[in-house]
């Protein structure tokens, strides 16, 4: 039996229940347990036994559109058990759909092969093409195995029905999230010969892609747009695959044709955008990109351009390699902060974040944080020695700039506060204040000629010193930066390493040049 305590506590309660005849009561803590384990038999001879005493039970399990998951999946195996497959899997789906890493398929009923012969085609591409929104492309091997069973549907479904072409394209879908590369190919170039289409040539070339066949894909997706020329979304996924093989120049030239048509197709400008800064690196495209994603929050669907983008980054999307030490006897406070701030702070201060808007989200609880308690944070011992260094005072910076945010940024106390902790030499206390008026310049256009105007003035304090190169890492992803102090910046981080006073007369010697 499952090692969950409220299993137990729940098979309990419900064998409680039915002896006494309270049905609904059964009913629901074995929709609790079903949530914790979904393949327990004691679960389902139970369900049986509900059902023979319910006329069936269905009544005892509603569907609305806020029903939990355990619930949903209990009402799937009862109109499995009266001999509606077709119903229960689609809802099963609808379940894994909401967690795709439980075992909701993992069932005797669902991988008899006889489900497959019956069922019809078409509805199961469609259980199944909604599924493949939920999951991840690929998806996670945790999630993956979860949902083999649904591919041991689609397999027998194809052996009893051939050559279904919506049936075939759906399951490659699924095949291919679930690294079943070579399969995902199969049943994709079977669908689009059993019939030809725009949507037959997306899925082989999706296919392709995932086995790695590059030139295949392409192929595959330019016949789709000879279908459809006006289906912007094709010209990214092609643009997409040239990059992939290397030819940068005709995939800008696909977005740019696609961006005449429509200059704000959402996948398009995000394809744009990345394969742009892909091209020459500016940190401008990427910014903009962030801009489309602030003013345009309903898009087709998510989009990962921007976190592909920065991931790995400095600062982009994480805390970098190398930060300047701690300068002694740096303190800003003389109280010391709760412990409830201290547990704040930890709870948020991650090591990295998906992009800049993203961080100034997640600090958005430190609202809760007095600004007084986040400046006593910064170097604090009770929050150095638990994260990542520079961790902490990153986050506690970035928590100012949830205070008075009423205020306008040239006035505010959030920004005073900052330039505040700009004062003297460089350390990472300096670094994180600098990298949390950065990140309020990616959010609020407005503030950009400002910190674009600070960054630059204290890169031009230090260039050429010995913590140049940590505050030029701040100045190339700063919005707005004027192009030569961009350029020095840029200049500076490619200084090889040197002994320092070798590398200050190289820079000096640059500088003149």
């Amino acid at each position: 039996m499952d090692a969950h305590p409220q299993v137990h506590h729940d098979l309990t309660l419900a064998r409680a229940a039915l002896d006494r005849g309270e049905m609904s009561q059964a009913a629901r803590h074995l929709a609790g347990a079903l949530a914790h384990a979904p393949t327990l038999p004691e679960i389902h001879e139970l369900l049986s036994r509900l059902a023979a005493g319910s006329h069936g039970g269905l009544d005892l399990f509603p569907l609305d559109a806020h029903a939990p998951a355990g619930r949903v999946a209990a009402h799937a195996h009862l109109l499995a058990a009266a001999g509606r497959q077709e119903d229960a899997l689609a809802l099963l789906a609808a379940a894994s759909g909401h967690t795709p890493g439980v075992d909701w398929a993992g069932v005797p009923w669902v991988s008899d092969p006889v489900l497959g012969g019956r069922i019809d085609p078409d509805s199961l591409a469609r259980t199944v093409m909604r599924l493949c929104t939920a999951v991840g492309d690929p998806a996670p091997e945790a999630t993956a195995i979860p949902l083999r069973p649904y591919l041991t549907v689609v397999r027998h479904a194809v052996d009893a029905h051939g050559e279904h072409a919506m049936l075939l394209g759906a399951g490659s879908a699924l095949a291919r999230r679930l690294g079943e590369a070579g399969l995902a190919v199969d049943w994709a170039k079977r669908g689009a010969r059993s019939r030809p289409s725009k949507l037959g040539e997306i899925w082989l070339g999706y296919a392709y892609r995932s086995a790695g066949r590059i030139p295949e894909a392409l192929a595959a997706l330019r016949r789709a747009v000879l279908y459809d020329p006006d289906d912007l979304s094709v010209y990214a996924d092609v643009a997409a695959t040239l990059a992939d093989l290397g030819r940068l120049d005709e995939a800008l030239d696909w977005t740019a044709r696609a961006l005449e048509r429509d200059p704000k197709f959402d996948c398009v400008v995000h394809t744009a955008h990345r394969l742009r800064y892909r091209a020459d690196g500016d940190v401008a495209h990427l910014i903009g990109l962030a801009d489309y994603i602030r003013d345009h929050p309903d898009d087709t669907h998510e989009h990962t351009d921007l976190d592909e983008c920065c991931r790995n980054a400095a600062w982009l999307g994480g805390v970098p390699v190398g930060l300047t030490r701690l300068r002694p006897g740096r303190s800003t406070v003389e109280a010391e902060p709760s412990d409830d701030a201290v547990a704040r702070l930890l709870r948020v201060a991650s090591a990295g974040w998906p992009h800049p808007p993203a961080a100034y989200d997640r600090a958005l609880g430190l609202v809760l944080v007095e600004p007084w308690e986040l400046l006593a944070l910064l170097g604090h011992p009770s929050v150095t020695r638990a994260k990542q260094p520079g961790a902490a005072e990153i986050w506690a910076c970035l928590g100012l700039l949830h205070h008075g945010t009423d205020e306008p940024w040239l006035d505010s106390a959030r920004r005073r506060l900052l330039l505040g902790l700009l004062d003297g030499g460089v350390d990472r206390v300096t670094q994180a204040a600098l990298f949390a008026l950065v990140t309020y310049a990616w959010v609020d256009p407005a503030a950009r000629a400002d910190v674009a105007a600070v960054v630059a003035g204290r890169f031009t304090e230090v260039a050429g010193g010995p913590h140049a190169r940590a505050v030029a890492e701040l100045a190339l992803v700063t919005p707005e930066l004027d192009r030569s102090t961009r350029e020095l910046a840029a200049a500076t981080i490619r200084v090889p390493a040197v002994p320092r006073q070798r590398r200050r007369s190289y820079l000096l010697r640059w500088l003149r040049k």
